[in-house]
Formats: C-alpha cells, sequence, structure tokens
C-alpha cells in the first residue's frame, strides 16, 4: 500500500522542518559572543528556540538554561526572529520578513547584547 499525497507531504515536510534545525545549530557556531558555551535548537510550536547554558549569570545566577531566540517560520520562506524579555518571561517580535541566513546572521553578531545578555 503506497502512502497518501498528505502524508507523503506531511513527510517532506517533517525533512524540511529538520533541515532547518540544523541549519540553526551549525550557524550557530560562527556567533561572536560565548563561543564557549554549547547552544541547543529546541521546537518552540511552529519554530526554533535557541537554548544556552547561561554562563554570564546575568539572567540566572545558578548558570541554568536560558532562552536566547526563536525563530518563527511566515509561510513564505520568511521568517520572525524574537527576543526573549527574561525580566517578562515572553517573546518580543525583533524583526520580520527575514531569510533564515539573515535572522541568524543578527542573532550570531548581537553587537547590542539583545539576545546573548
Amino acid at each position: 500500500m503506497s502512502a497518501t499525497p498528505a502524508r507523503r507531504r506531511r513527510a517532506a515536510s517533517a525533512a524540511v522542518i529538520q533541515f532547518d534545525r540544523s541549519r540553526i545549530s551549525k550557524a550557530l557556531q560562527a556567533r561572536t559572543r560565548y563561543k564557549y558555551v554549547q547552544p541547543r535548537v529546541e521546537a518552540e510550536g511552529a519554530g526554533w528556540k535557541i537554548v544556552s547554558p547561561n554562563c554570564s549569570r546575568n539572567i540566572d545566577s545558578a548558570g541554568g538554561d536560558i532562552n536566547i531566540a526563536w525563530l518563527l517560520p511566515s509561510g513564505d520562506g520568511r521568517w520572525s526572529l524574537h527576543a526573549h524579555d527574561h525580566a517578562q518571561q515572553r517573546w518580543h517580535l525583533k524583526a520580520g520578513g527575514l531569510t533564515l541566513a539573515q535572522a541568524l546572521a543578527i542573532v550570531n553578531d548581537d553587537s547590542t547584547r539583545t539576545y546573548w545578555p
């Protein structure tokens, strides 16, 4: 019995989603801040959340994991980039209509310490 067209589309979509996760993880190796920590990429809603140990202890004095950024695909090949407000425990939209490469460049550069506090 062969897969239905809907099942094949779901399987192809899942493969693309996992590919995005790999692209994000690989791109994080080029960041300029906290190169010695190992961030991870986790599913968050329909997008991906970057989580990292808080080595500076600015947010978590115990050095626990903190949310760094949330990348949310818009469905047209573009992405929204969110930063986490640790005081209010919520995400804030920082930019929309970006390619994944543009969003990751912003997170990796982070000259204003918006993402890597």
